[in-house]
């Protein structure tokens, strides 16, 4: 009992520190991953904190599959299908060719490595994390197209990494070397076997969700979904990851016709929060893993362990950039020659920031804690708190230095632009518009009375303000400075909306209303508000 409520309590201490650490980084303009493990890693040097570990099941089992399903879910599967050539090249070949590469980098340089220590080292540090990548992006108004690459990225090299993972292993505990034909079967087993189990799943709910209308349960029902695929691909030896990104895709792309919309509000406000906390617990534990990763170290002073940890992390920055510049022309030369894709061609300043910005997160910890104790004939495993010292030290530079240092680079570059999306919004909310006024005015044709004629023209009237106050994009692209009969028109609207909103406290302050009528009306209120 004792134990449990410590553990009840260092848990809400790390939730709280979470929140408010990511309430301070907001305020002070700063990503939030980067400020946590910043916060996180300072915590650790402080004497006498506890020491919280991270097990690989942990991660694997409870707090993956919900990023990954989170992260399908907002993933674009137009832009995601368009792109598709250009992710197989970063989430495939490109985690390949960074095991092979540092592979042969360790052999020369770091002590007791051979190659097939080092492809197992390149194999853990292969997978990417986009949360800190992406959050970082969008902030500073990076082109959509990176981060449409890095979403997509991020979204598979962590079935690619990990099955380059057990490769490694089984190179390193049995001694043997798996043969091309194998490697290629196993990956072909676990893409389209983690496929086929994802789309099964959410075939299923797409037929279920029709049944229920009832918030509560279709959140339950959310929550579970993302286990259920990434445990029916684990049982059968298929990707649990590509698994839980199929049934994701699946799903948001029916999501519009299988849920009402005050379920669709609830279950986006539970996943929202629930994807924060996640996520900032996962960049605490990272930064509080330093005195875990320190113990296994003997025999290395902390000044030789620094230069390891920089000289490791310089070298996977330099093979990412060796990938990025020819992957870059080659995707290009695919997607526009045999996709008959009309793509422009990568330019430089982009190519170098979709290279920089190769941050590792927790993905990468984990696998690295989940290497085997011992070989198979009962010796230590080689080098396992070396890998793991290795694997946190380019998980911090990438993170805090290289994320850090992102938006002056994006700065300097000229990559800061609008966001072209905008436009396309604009012209979607023009056609909806649009479209409901023809509507109106047919219904109106079919009016019986003088009063029903009066309802549709006072609705036609508010539809055609709509369409006036919609700003078009310039001839550029750029969205044109609003106009101040926009700005004092919001600004009364919101005045007005505010207003209502104090004689609803009042009516509730008084007596003259329940806390239920309240909420409601306070509801209808906020959605007008927001909008």
């Amino acid at each position: 009992m004792h134990d449990l409520s410590y553990l009840l309590v260092l848990v809400i201490g790390l939730l709280l520190a979470v929140t408010a650490v990511a309430g301070l980084a907001r305020r002070f303009a700063m990503s939030y991953p980067i400020a946590l493990v910043i916060f996180g890693l300072l915590c650790s040097l402080i004497p006498r904190v506890p020491r919280i570990p991270l097990p690989p099941s942990i991660v694997f089992l409870v707090i993956l599959p919900p990023l990954l399903y989170i992260a399908a879910w907002q993933t674009s599967w137009r832009e995601f299908k368009y792109n598709l050539v250009s992710i197989s090249s970063l989430a495939v070949l490109l985690v390949f060719f960074t095991a092979f590469g540092v592979a042969f980098a360790a052999q020369w340089w770091l002590p007791g490595f051979d190659w097939r220590l080092g492809f197992l080292l390149g194999a853990v540090v292969s997978p990417t994390d986009a949360v800190a990548a992406t959050s970082i992006a969008r902030k500073v108004g990076m082109p959509q197209r990176i981060v449409d690459l890095l979403e997509g990225e991020s979204l598979l090299n962590d079935a690619t990494g990990l099955l380059a993972l057990e490769f490694g292993v089984q190179m390193v505990v049995q001694g043997t070397t798996p043969s091309l034909a194998r490697g290629v079967l196993e990956f072909a087993w676990l893409t389209f076997g983690g496929v086929l189990i994802g789309v099964a799943i959410g075939f299923v709910v797409t037929r279920l969700e029709p049944w229920v209308d009832d918030g509560p349960v279709e959140i339950a029902l959310s929550l579970i979904i993302p286990y259920a695929a990434y445990l029916a691909a684990d049982a059968v030896k298929a990707s649990g990851v590509i698994a839980v990104v199929a049934c994701g895709l699946l799903i948001s792309r029916q999501s519009s016709r299988l849920f009402s919309p005050r379920v669709r509000l609830q279950s986006i406000a539970v996943w929202d929060a629930l994807e924060f906390l996640l996520n900032g617990l996962v960049f605490v534990l990272i930064g509080l893993q330093l005195p875990h990763v320190l113990a296994g170290i003997h025999g290395r002073t902390k000044l030789s362990l620094l230069a390891y940890g920089l000289g490791f992390s310089a070298v996977l920055a330099l093979l990412r950039m060796a990938w990025m510049y020819p992957a870059a022309r080659v995707s290009w030369w695919v997607r526009t020659r045999f996709a008959g894709q009309v793509y422009q061609r990568p330019q430089a300043n982009q190519v170098f920031v979709l290279g920089w910005t190769g941050m590792r997160g927790v993905v990468a910890l984990a696998a690295a804690y989940s290497l085997p104790l011992t070989l198979s004939d009962g010796r230590a495993f080689p080098q396992r708190s070396f890998i793991i010292f290795l694997t946190f030290s380019l998980i911090l530079v990438t993170l805090v230095f290289q994320g850090l240092s992102l938006p002056w680079l994006v700065r300097v570059l000229g990559l800061s632009t609008l966001d072209r999306s905008v436009c396309e919004e604009g012209e979607a909310r023009h056609l909806l518009l649009q479209a409901a006024i023809a509507f109106l005015h047919d219904r109106k044709s079919s009016a019986s009375n003088e009063s029903e004629h009066h309802f549709y023209d006072d609705l036609l009237h508010q539809y055609e303000h709509k369409i006036t106050e919609i700003d078009p994009c310039g001839p550029d692209g750029s969205v044109p400075n609003q106009r101040s009969s926009n700005l004092t028109m919001e600004g009364l609207l919101l005045d007005t909306i505010r207003r209502e909103r104090e004689e609803l406290n009042l009516l509730r302050a008084t007596g003259r209303i329940g806390d239920g009528v309240h909420r409601n009306l306070e509801r209808e209120l906020d959605l007008s508000e927001s909008r």
